[in-house]
């Protein structure tokens, strides 16, 4: 569904994003596992087109999206949920998902506000609260739910466990378990492996921009040098 092959960016002169290369097959959930910096973000920002490639492919079901405004690519159905829950904090729970609707593409189901109420149920008993009542977890939530009411086929997460208290990762573990199950493919950005064991396929190591170990996440379990060298703080 995802190919993104010898991905070049920059930050001015500095050479961020260095030779990515990986994919994301239909109904899996990929996850790019690194320390703080190590370009996991600016990774799925580049493909989203909130950072200009410098160089290299993104494929996106066979078209090539590098270079693409965001709103473009959006509209091609991939779905962006950023590390910072930007919800419009003076808008209710309900309000904030109006927001994010569009019409699903053809012969896809469309997410309404009560499938996302199911799939969310703390969101449910706060319909008219607004954004800035709720906890971190909470908007976390509502920033998945209402990039899922635009109808995309597959979703961006950037970091969605960190700061999370344990019983809300459980509950985001659990919701992307069953996002999975409905067909949707997801590549998430983590740097806790213990989440991205519980929900991912496949895993990607990336350090200083590059690449440096791909495969299942039990193989990685295996492989304690990798993990120690790449993951280990």
């Amino acid at each position: 569904m995802l190919t993104v092959k010898a991905l070049h960016a920059h930050y001015g002169r500095a050479h961020i994003l260095a030779d990515v290369t990986f994919s994301v097959g239909r109904g899996e959930v990929a996850v790019l596992l690194g320390r703080n910096g190590a370009g996991k973000s600016t990774t799925l920002k580049a493909i989203m087109g909130l950072v200009r490639p410098s160089a290299g492919q993104v494929a996106f079901e066979g078209r090539e999206i590098a270079g693409l405004p965001p709103f473009e690519i959006a509209r091609l159905g991939l779905g962006y949920v950023p590390e910072e829950r930007r919800i419009f904090t003076e808008l209710t729970v309900q309000e904030n998902l109006e927001v994010g609707r569009r019409p699903p593409p053809a012969g896809v189901p469309a997410w309404t506000p009560e499938r996302l109420f199911a799939l969310f149920p703390s969101l449910a008993a706060m319909r008219t609260r607004r954004g800035s009542r709720m906890s971190g977890g909470e908007q976390q939530m509502l920033t998945i739910a209402r990039t899922l009411m635009g109808n995309p086929r597959l979703v961006l997460l950037d970091e969605p466990s960190e700061g999370l208290a344990p019983v809300v990762v459980d509950r985001l573990a659990e919701a992307i378990r069953a996002l999975k199950q409905q067909g949707l493919s997801i590549l998430l950005s983590e740097q806790n492996l213990s989440f991205a064991r519980r929900v991912s396929d496949r895993a990607c190591i990336i350090e200083k921009g590059r690449i440096r170990w791909s495969g299942t996440l039990d193989a990685l379990i295996e492989a304690r040098e990798v993990r120690e060298q790449y993951l280990s703080v």
